[in-house]
This record gives structure tokens, sequence and C-alpha cells, in this order.
């Protein structure tokens, strides 16, 4: 089905497609933003600004009210058009995250950036909005108006994003609306979230008069919707995980019992859940990004930027039973469908529905995004007639369903990943439900938003993944 040379040019296309997205991001339009104008646009009064730290400082929304009270004659007077704050991950971007960092406080001021190694988002909702609010309470027009306006840049990775739209949840959830929506300044490997909303698949070399107009984009850019999706996973209780930080601990869940369940139950559960945004996935290649992360951890210098990063991955990914599998004595062992049950919800459907899992898929994805691995898009763009024969509608990430599709082996993978061909479709769905089960594996390979982690399988007692939506979408700025 292929050969050696297809890895080779599966890299160099990874590579190659690094190198004409960075050049596309110079935005080299020829239109000359100023400065100070945009200074003018992004910019907070100073008691504001100062307000709104040493609130976050000191974990109370009252402490910047001796700002407002202090403040100078007219300094309230007006709100900026577009405010902004930006959380900037400075270890992103390889070398260059400081220097952005630098180059961002010179577009706004010092307290507009926030460094997640010192601020972290929910810090920003609870105490930094929070303090615009109480100002907002006691008369200050300046701060309702900044509060209503402003807007939050990412400066980091998809993780990094997530974090924060993941953060900014918590307005609705307390009638603290409106939500802020968010751009994305690309410092990632895979940087999908930006690619779907148009801010580019990596951090561009002229990066000094790009970041100008990628803040000026962010002033005036469409608001769009986006879907996210709670992960529920159960366990029995005593199992021996290292779980990524996007999954935090719960109390017992509730399987929903619509449908027979065919593993025992154990007494005791161990309950975990997160939320993702562009996919979830189990197999061969959630393994590949587990022994990629811990090759990076154990030495760092060898992924020192996103080129390096899709280079050595792409590598890494033969040495992991993708291409030349161990259990050629026995191929029945490599499929998914020795260890996992799938059951799903469609479009418009309260009812549970058993989906068969073909022979030869040894990965399997719940995709939200039209971008995977890095600008890929491996549902395609099925016909019209294709989608109303298989029940399927035109993918959206805000349609409320995720498209569930199937990798086979590496051979098949690197002709989806060079999209000459689309991956095994399997399904279109509102909820999933996951049940893995142990037996020949002791251990599954799970990822959330690039996130990986090995899971421990029993062989008396499953595993239980549920996916479901969020009832809240995210708020997300075009970069068009």
């Amino acid at each position: 089905m292929g050969s050696p040379s297809t890895v080779a040019d599966t890299n160099k296309i990874a590579v190659r497609s690094s190198i004409v997205e960075s050049l596309r991001g110079c935005g080299l339009s020829g239109i000359r933003i100023d400065k100070d104008e945009l200074k003018k646009q992004l910019t907070m009064p100073q008691y504001l600004r100062y307000a709104m730290r040493d609130s976050i400082r000191l974990k109370d929304p009252a402490a910047g009210e001796s700002r407002y009270i202090n403040r100078n004659d007219g300094e309230d007077s007006a709100a900026p058009p577009c405010p902004m704050v930006v959380f900037i991950n400075p270890r992103s971007g390889g070398r260059h995250g400081p220097a952005l960092k630098e180059r961002l406080q010179q577009l706004m001021s010092e307290e507009q950036v926030f460094d997640l190694s010192d601020v972290k988002p929910h810090e920003f909702v609870r105490y930094g909005l929070s303090c615009l609010e109480m100002l907002a309470g006691l008369g200050d027009s300046c701060a309702k108006e900044t509060r209503e306006r402003i807007r939050v840049m990412v400066a980091g990775g998809d993780g990094t994003v997530g974090w924060v739209l993941g953060c900014l949840t918590e307005l609705r959830t307390h009638d603290r609306e409106p939500v802020p929506p968010v751009g994305i300044i690309p410092l990632g490997t895979g940087n999908d979230l930006s690619r779907s909303f148009n801010w580019g698949g990596s951090f561009p070399f002229a990066w000094r008069s790009a970041i100008k107009r990628t803040l000026q984009r962010a002033t005036t850019g469409q608001v769009n919707h986006l879907d996210s999706w709670r992960v529920s996973l159960s366990m029995p209780e005593g199992t021996k995980v290292k779980l990524p930080h996007c999954l935090k601990h719960t109390e017992e869940l509730t399987l929903d019992q619509g449908f027979e369940i065919k593993g025992k139950l154990p007494e005791k559960v161990a309950s975990y859940e997160g939320v993702y945004y562009n996919y979830f996935s189990i197999g061969m290649d959630a393994q590949v990004a587990y022994g990629f992360h811990h090759l990076r951890d154990e030495k760092p210098y060898l992924a020192s930027g996103p080129i390096s990063n899709k280079i050595i991955y792409s590598g890494y990914s033969c040495t992991q039973g993708w291409f030349f599998t161990p259990c050629v004595s026995d191929p029945g062992l490599r499929g998914l469908k020795n260890i996992m049950r799938i059951h799903i919800k469609r479009i418009d459907s309260s009812e549970w529905e058993q989906i068969d899992i073909p022979n030869s898929v040894r990965a399997i994805v719940a995709l939200n995004l039209h971008s995977y691995g890095s600008g890929r898009n491996p549902w395609g763009k099925p016909k019209p007639e294709y989608l109303e024969k298989r029940g399927f509608v035109e993918a959206d990430v805000a349609d409320g369903l995720l498209e569930i599709f199937g990798l086979k082996h590496g051979w098949h993978a690197s002709f989806v990943m060079v999209e000459l061909i689309s991956a095994k479709h399997i399904a279109q769905a509102s909820a999933i439900r996951l049940e893995v089960r142990g037996g020949q594996w002791k251990n599954a390979y799970m990822q959330m938003d690039g996130e990986p982690w090995k899971q421990p399988l029993s062989k008396d007692f499953s595993t239980y993944v549920d996916i479901k939506r969020e009832p809240f979408q995210s708020l997300v700025i075009s970069g068009k």
C-alpha cells in the first residue's frame, strides 16, 4: 500500500507547510498600521489597568476601588474602542516568547499582557473582570463600557487557547455575560484551533510587523461560535494512571443506563472530567503522541520549535507500530474492536445506538474542528449525495456534532495526512459512549487536544468514556 518513501514525503510536506505558513503569516499586505493609533484603540485608562492588577494580585475584586476613587480628573471620560488583554505562554514560540511579550506590552500596556506563569486565566475572570463589574456597579461608565467591549488574545498553542476558553465559560455559568471573544497568536506546534479561525498555522518569521496586523484584525474580526465537548472518564478505583492537566477529579459519575453495559461495574470508581475543542482520540495516534511528549520532556533540546517538533513527531511515529506492527503473528489483535465498544446518539435523537468498529481501524478520532494534525482535514469534503446516503450533514464547528473517523495504519494515515484520501468515516454523533475493556491489551492510549495519557485496562472491569456537548458555546474571533 505504500513504501518508506511515503514517510519521508510526509515529513517534507509537514516542514514545507510550516515554512509557507510562516511566510504567509508575515502579512506583507503593504498596509501600514500606525503604532500610536493602534495603542489608542487597545489601551485602557491607567486607573482601570491598575485596579485590575491590584485585584488580581490580592485576589480581591474590591481591591481596585481605591484606584477609582483616586483617579485623575477626566481619566474615566471614555473607554477605548476595543480594550484588549493578552495571555502569553512565554515557553511557546521557541526563543521568541519573551521578546513577543515585551513587544505586546509596548503596543498596549504592561498591565494588559498576562504571563501565564504569573497570572492564570481563572484569576483574570474571578478578580480582574469582577473588578470592572464592581466599578461599573459604583457608576463608573468607563469601566462598564470596557467590560462590555473587552476582547482577549491568546499567544500560545491549542492547549493554551483551550485553557483560556474553558475559564471564560465560568462567566456564563455564573450569569456574568457578556463573555469576551478570543483571538489567537499561534505559538504551538499543530495550531489547529488557530487554523480553523484563520489566524494561521505558524508563528511568522517577521513577527514584529505581523503582530500589529494581528492585533488590528482582532479589533474588527467577526465573532464566531465554537462547540466544546465534555469528556467524563470513569475507571475502577485504585487504577494507577497519570492523567494530563486537562482532566480533573470529580465526584462519582452516574452512567446512562439507556443500553446494556457489557462489562462488569466495580463497586467504587474514580471519575475525571475535562473539556476539549478539537479532538479526542484513542489508539495508535495517541500512542505516538504519548511517546513524543515523553521524549520531549526527557530531551527538551530536541524540540526547539514547531518545525523541529513536526520532524521529530513524524519520525517517532515510524517506531511505534504504525507502519511495521509487532502483531504480525496475529493481525486481528491490532484493531480497537478487540477492546472497545462504541455507542452514539445521532442528530436529533435521544436513543443510544451501537455502531460497528471496522476490524482494520487502529485509531479512532472524535473531531470537532475542520483541522487535525497541523492543518489536515481527514474528514474531507464529502459530496452532497454521499452525505445523504450516509445520513451525514456538512461538518461545522458549531453544529452540535462530532465527526468520528478511523485510521487503519501508518500507510493509510500517511495518505490521509497528505490529503490524497479521506479517513475511514464511521459516524456523526451528538454524544458518544466508549466502553474499553481489558484482555489481550494491558493499556490503551488516549488524548484530548494533544494531551495524551496511557490508560491501564482491567481484565475484570470496563473503563468508560462519555463525550457530550457543553450547553454553552465559546466565542472565537475570526482572523480574516
